[in-house]
């Protein structure tokens, strides 16, 4: 098993992906990307029993869906890191006839991804069926989700959360980016979410807090989420991070959203993340 150290270092070298992705086309979303890098770093280098040797029914493994599918050069990074396919394809990321689009897409069949995703509002609903699909199956493996705080907007989410608890998904761990931001501006400006513990739990769903942009805290986090796991209740992660983290102009703004670095911004934002596996 990876040390906290190392799953560090492994962050820092999906940030450097992200960033030079998204400005080799000019095109993406950075924000959220680097944001989450530090989860999807923990959940795939540590908490999840997955295989590389990909099948779409992901059965006797745990299995991962990506709702906010705007932060697709993340997930990109990830899965190759990981080893799903060649680190050397993320040069690829947004052109013609790559398999790395903008959002992920399951008709382009890259290994890792099991839903097409940049909807908003939809990532729940699917992980809600896998996890009672792996109920059925007799397969006791789990299903874990991302959205973003903004995307709970969409009322697909709630009628999600309502089914979730009535059918006791109690296999299912899903995390909400919790930054605070959406397109446009900050989610207490465009929509107030109010006291999203307390709306989880008047639901009849467990759920922890902590901050996700602390590889330490969310190792904890994650496993103590697995212990919570077939007690009835499905879980839910409310998850603390910083838009753009890692890189200081970048942090806490939601004007990095959706927008590429120029090249001395990149020069910028590189000088302050090692490269510690190799660029690609």
């Amino acid at each position: 098993m990876l040390t906290n150290n190392e799953l560090k270092n492994i962050a820092s070298q999906v940030r450097r992906d992200i960033l030079r992705m998204v400005h080799a086309v000019q095109s993406g979303h950075p924000g959220g990307s680097l944001g989450c890098t530090d989860f999807l770093t923990a959940l795939y280098f540590h908490t999840m029993h997955h295989s590389t040797n990909f099948t779409m029914d992901g059965l006797n493994e745990d299995i991962f869906f990506l709702s906010n599918g705007h932060i697709s050069p993340l997930f990109y990074s990830v899965l190759a890191r990981a080893g799903y396919f060649d680190i050397k394809e993320l040069a690829t990321f947004r052109k013609l006839n790559s398999r790395l689009q903008g959002h992920p897409t399951t008709h382009e069949h890259l290994p890792g991804i099991r839903m097409a995703s940049g909807s908003l509002g939809q990532g729940l609903s699917v992980a809600i069926g896998a996890a009672l699909a792996k109920k059925l199956n007799g397969d006791n493996h789990l299903v874990f989700s991302l959205c973003g705080d903004g995307e709970l907007d969409e009322g697909q989410n709630w009628e999600a959360i309502m089914f979730a608890a009535h059918h006791t998904v109690d296999n299912l761990i899903a995390t909400i980016d919790w930054n605070g931001q959406q397109i446009d501006g900050p989610t207490n400006h465009v929509m107030g979410l109010a006291n999203l513990k307390a709306k989880f739990e008047a639901f009849n769903w467990t759920v922890i807090e902590m901050n996700g942009n602390d590889i330490d805290e969310l190792i904890a986090g994650l496993d103590k989420a697995k212990t919570l796991t077939r007690k009835g209740k499905p879980i839910c992660i409310l998850m603390k991070t910083e838009m753009g983290k890692g890189v200081d102009f970048m942090e806490g703004s939601h004007e990095w959203h959706g927008i590429a670095p120029n090249d001395e911004q990149l020069k910028k934002a590189l000088a302050q993340l090692p490269e510690t596996l190799g660029d690609y």
